[in-house]
């Protein structure tokens, strides 16, 4: 009847229920039997069961008691220790507070007097968050205490930071403990937040002096001006170069001062003094500015500028004198030196015992021309290589406008700007090649390949050329192999079939090749031109050298030159047969290898119009704008749909709003900072799940590039690129991937005859 599980309280309660039952079953059983001697017996059993009860009442009575006492006990002994905790304690039950120490009531004595027992947890979060003992910054106190009203959940430990007036910071930690009880901590950090400032402080402070120093070691002359103008950093050497006092250049101290004192004090040459007359103003636009400056001690100066990130910039100067007089000398001496060699020949009939002297002096003549023409031709292929770039987007918008020009009145113009664009460039891929031959580092990559994808290739790419000029161009397939560089003998084979088509008036232009003893192959280029007259045919070879019946403006005379400085790097024998009036046959001479086993190759057709509409998404990374626009805009002519991407991001941000893969992508290689084409190739694949087929068009010829192109899959094409080798590239790797698609296989690397570097 009595559950020993129940409270003490309902034990007893059930008890003297128990008891009054028996007291007034007894009373009956009294009155209804008559007979003495059992209510007697009833009686005495009815108190032996209440004398039982009230022992267990007694003892149920003295635990009651001790539990109470216990508990009492308890409170106190927490109320003890909250009072002596360094932090706030609370601690609230069922959403509400049930104790509190007195620290956690003072934290923010304007809202003290409404933490008292019963306040709810969220009404405590509110009351702290209006507290105006808290620092008055938005962006530290609300969001926090905001986030945790709306993110408490669960026992999850949570915390935050707020500041007080006064620089004081406490934690204000949350903890849940089960059920709907959470335990609140005020945990003052102050000295760990100073502490933290002070290191960062002292940090930065260090910091600024290892810059310091570091600038002070340095050989230029630097200055950094903020954006108000003021100068902040410097060295000596920077008022040492430009002989100032040391109490002009201060830190702090504007930088209009120091280019005034400057201007009074004459310290630049007067014809250089103009030079300074809005100087600021065209730091601050042109973000970079360089001048060269002739300071009044007779020093020359090289100062150049670079714009900052927070709009200000930094100057750098350097003592260029000695390189500057140098040249002055070595120009003094050129002279000398000619007038020299000119007195000494005319002295060589009457003055033999000189003779010597004057061949040593042309020796060394002859050393300076030619260490000033590798100068030359140094600077000729730096300055080539910035043309590729704007180059390749020229090529682009002019083959756009040349589609848009087709039936009207500009067709003939265009058509023109066409021609001369197209020999401007095979100028600048003349140029390009004198300066790899001639570079002591040629990259020369000899490798084994077939001879008739090359000879494809040359002809598909010339045969509009071919069908301008009316001649009928042609290869005989051919499966032997050989041993060379690919990307120089596809040179020589296009500059040999690109002057065969412009020397012939009608007829055609055959290219083939025929085996020869001793395991030879010779590579022959026939044409029905103008011929070449036998005295002719030696000097051709020579650089700007032309034949004598060949018509004015016909080029510059440098293809053949580069196809006999190819071949004689390689190994190669180059030889001509040729009759006035009947035509040529220009042939190279070369090892021939074992055939290896046919490679795939893509079907590439010559002619654009052979195409239908281009019906692909194309994904364009090109961090170029123009060329990424000139580019953009060809492929949309071709009918494509295109994304244009500047960088890795940008691309995978399309990618992604686009919600499926692109059905191919065109990478430049070398993108903004560090980023490199390959990088956004494995980043678009990854992200889309799916092998997107890929082609990077660079101006990079390294073999390292084409080895990745092989191991990744994707194709390498150079600037400027092929367009008509371009679009059945384009059309063929769509056609692989999507055929890879339906398969749910990754194709091996496939070879594309396309896929030949062009300079």
């Amino acid at each position: 009847m009595i559950d020993p599980d129940d409270p003490l309280e309902v034990q007893v309660e059930k008890q003297a229920k128990i008891i009054a039952a028996l007291v007034r079953r007894a009373g009956r059983q009294n009155e209804v039997g008559n007979q003495a001697y059992s209510a007697f017996q009833s009686a005495i059993a009815l108190q032996g069961q209440v004398w039982d009860k009230t022992r267990d009442l007694e003892r149920a009575s003295s635990e009651l008691s001790q539990l109470r006492h216990d508990r009492e006990r308890s409170q106190k002994n927490l109320s003890d220790a909250l009072s002596v905790m360094e932090g706030g304690f609370a601690l609230f039950e069922e959403g509400r507070l049930r104790i509190c120490n007195e620290l956690f009531r003072t934290l923010l004595p304007d809202i003290s007097e409404r933490i008292l027992p019963g306040l709810t947890l969220d009404d405590y979060f509110d009351a702290m968050e209006h507290s105006g003992h808290l620092e008055p910054d938005e962006e530290q106190v609300a969001p926090p205490l905001r986030t945790h009203r709306e993110e408490r959940t669960g026992t999850a430990l949570s915390s935050f930071v707020i500041a007080l007036k006064g620089d004081r910071w406490f934690q204000i930690s949350q903890q849940g403990t089960g059920g709907e009880t959470v335990i609140v901590l005020q945990t003052e950090i102050t000295d760990i937040v100073r502490k933290n400032r002070s290191e960062k402080a002292q940090l930065i402070d260090l910091q600024a002096h290892y810059l310091q120093a570091a600038i002070d070691h340095m050989s230029l002359g630097l200055c950094t001006v903020s954006a108000e103008g003021t100068i902040t950093l410097h060295n000596d050497r920077f008022h040492d170069l430009l002989g100032l006092p040391y109490t002009v250049v201060q830190s702090g101290t504007l930088f209009t001062e120091v280019v005034e004192f400057i201007r009074a004090n004459y310290l630049i040459d007067l014809e250089n003094l103009a030079l300074f007359d809005g100087w600021m103003e065209r730091a601050g636009n042109d973000g970079r500015l360089r001048q060269t400056l002739r300071h009044a001690s007779g020093r020359v100066l090289d100062m150049h500028t670079h714009a900052l990130p927070d709009r200000g910039f930094l100057v750098d100067i350097k003592d260029v004198t000695l390189e500057y007089r140098a040249t002055e000398l070595l120009e003094k001496r050129v002279k000398e030196r000619t007038a020299e060699l000119t007195r000494a020949n005319d002295r060589l009939t009457a003055q033999f015992e000189e003779l010597a002297r004057v061949q040593e002096a042309l020796r060394l003549a002859k050393e300076e021309a030619e260490a000033a023409n590798s100068s030359k031709t140094r600077f000729l292929a730096a300055a080539s290589h910035d043309l590729l770039q704007p180059i390749n987007a020229a090529k682009l918008l002019i083959s756009t406008l040349f589609d848009m020009s087709r039936q009207t009145d500009m067709a003939d113009t265009v058509e023109r700007l066409e021609g001369a664009f197209t020999s401007m460039e095979q100028l600048l891929h003349a140029l390009l090649d004198i300066s790899r031959l001639e570079s002591s580092t040629g990259n020369l990559n000899p490798t084994e390949f077939s001879l008739s994808s090359v000879m494809q290739t040359v002809t598909q790419d010339q045969q509009a050329f071919a069908d301008r000029k009316g001649v009928r161009l042609s290869a005989v397939p051919s499966s032997v192999w050989v041993r060379s560089d690919q990307r120089y003998l596809f040179r020589s084979i296009q500059n040999l079939v690109v002057n065969a088509i412009q020397y012939t008036e009608s007829g055609r232009v055959l290219v083939g090749c025929r085996r020869k003893p001793g395991g030879k192959v010779e590579l022959q280029v026939w044409d029905t031109g103008i011929g070449i007259s036998r005295k002719d045919q030696r000097r051709i070879f020579e650089e700007f050298t032309r034949a004598d019946n060949v018509p004015p403006g016909s080029g510059m005379g440098l293809g053949l030159s580069i196809v006999d400085r190819t071949c004689r790097h390689l190994g190669h024998r180059v030889g001509v047969r040729s009759k006035p009036g009947v035509g040529s046959v220009f042939s190279i001479e070369m090892d021939a290898v074992e055939a290896q086993a046919p490679v795939a190759e893509a079907v590439m057709s010559p002619g654009a119009g052979d195409f239908p509409e281009m019906d692909l998404i194309v994904l364009v990374v090109e961090n170029d704008t123009t060329v990424l626009d000139a580019t953009t805009r060809k492929l949309e002519r071709w009918g494509a749909s295109v994304l244009g991407a500047r960088g890795t991001e940008e691309a995978l941000a399309m990618v992604r709003e686009l919600g499926l893969p692109p059905d191919i992508m065109l990478a430049d290689y070398h993108l903004d900072g560090d980023e490199l084409g390959t990088d956004a190739i494995r980043a678009i694949r990854a992200a889309s799940g799916a092998h997107v087929p890929a082609i990077m068009i660079t101006a990079n010829r390294s073999p390292e590039l084409a080895q990745a192109g092989v191991e990744e899959d994707f194709t390498v094409m150079t600037k400027p690129v092929e367009l008509s080798r371009l679009r059945p590239l384009m059309h063929w790797k769509a056609r692989a991937g999507a055929q890879e698609g339906t398969t749910g296989g990754v194709r091996a690397p496939t070879k594309v005859s396309g896929d030949l570097g062009s300079t």
